[in-house]
């Protein structure tokens, strides 16, 4: 496994690659769900890359990039037994160079949930993944579910764009009562961890009513509110059920949705989704 910090060293182990290449791109302090989709690079490709990148643009005033958790020796340890064969581990500098003045926005489907709650991010993703994409040129990309609009962002970028890779999105690896697996999770206190698969239970009911036959959105969407809100750490930042192209919200449930939220246990902000069908 090779480790490298600058952009021109990727460039050049990325000409000397002839094969496929597999990419995960992460902010690092990895946990199962980044090494899942580790494996299934290494299953699809010859050759498997992953980033470690704590992007700072994609955080906004106030939020945890000072304190994001880090610890890139674990996590080189943790890639090189799923026989990965880079890691790109760009500092800061690399990246945004002195003068960088340059952004990739996608404008719609950035305008909801986690783009209304939090402004500027999604602007700053977009441009991160969109320069990883240009050092590393992946033949597959792979991302999580967990982060479902930030994928559909993603396949919306490299659709508009023509970028020649493809994006493949994998299921929500969670723990064993349901919480998905974030490096977030890791600001939890004991208590905060305990309530914390409430998230989980309000959205396994949402899949049971659908299931039930219940088609209004607006009448589960109240139902996963009177759940959360019935622990009282729990503070529910938004609730959605939206079409999963558009992210637009639903008031009939007449083919897939999306069903997610994002809700804070004291400073610890945690979203989820899960697929309506």
């Amino acid at each position: 496994m090779k480790t490298t910090t600058t952009i021109k060293e990727m460039s050049i182990l990325r000409r000397e690659i002839a094969g496929s290449l597999g990419f995960v791109p992460t902010m690092g302090y990895l946990h199962e769900g980044h090494l899942s989709l580790v494996r299934k690079a290494r299953a699809e490709n010859e050759v498997v890359v992953a980033s470690i990148f704590v992007n700072p643009t994609q955080f906004g005033p106030g939020e945890d990039f000072a304190v994001y958790p880090r610890d890139p020796e674990r996590d080189a340890a943790l890639l090189l037994k799923e026989k990965t064969d880079i890691i790109f581990m760009p500092s800061v500098e690399e990246m945004y160079p002195p003068g960088f003045d340059s952004w990739v926005r996608v404008d719609k489907l950035t305008q909801r949930l986690e783009g209304a709650s939090r402004p500027g991010h999604f602007q700053g993703v977009t441009t991160v993944v969109n320069k990883l994409f240009n050092i590393v040129r992946p033949t597959r990309a792979y991302f999580g579910q967990k982060d479902a609009q930030q994928a559909i962002v993603i396949k919306k970028m490299v659709a508009d764009l023509n970028m020649d890779l493809e994006v493949v999105v994998l299921p929500t690896v969670r723990e064993e009562d349901g919480l998905a697996m974030s490096s977030r999770n890791t600001y939890l206190n004991p208590e905060e961890r305990r309530s914390a698969p409430i998230l989980f239970k309000a959205l396994t009911l949402a899949r049971e009513r659908c299931k039930q036959g219940e088609r209004n959105a607006d009448r589960i969407r109240q139902e996963i509110i009177s759940l959360i809100t019935g622990n009282p750490l729990a503070k529910i930042d938004y609730v959605s059920i939206a079409d999963p192209d558009t992210l637009e919200e639903l008031s009939v449930l007449n083919g897939p949705a999306l069903a997610s939220l994002a809700v804070r246990f004291g400073k610890t902000r945690l979203i989820d989704n899960i697929l309506l069908d």
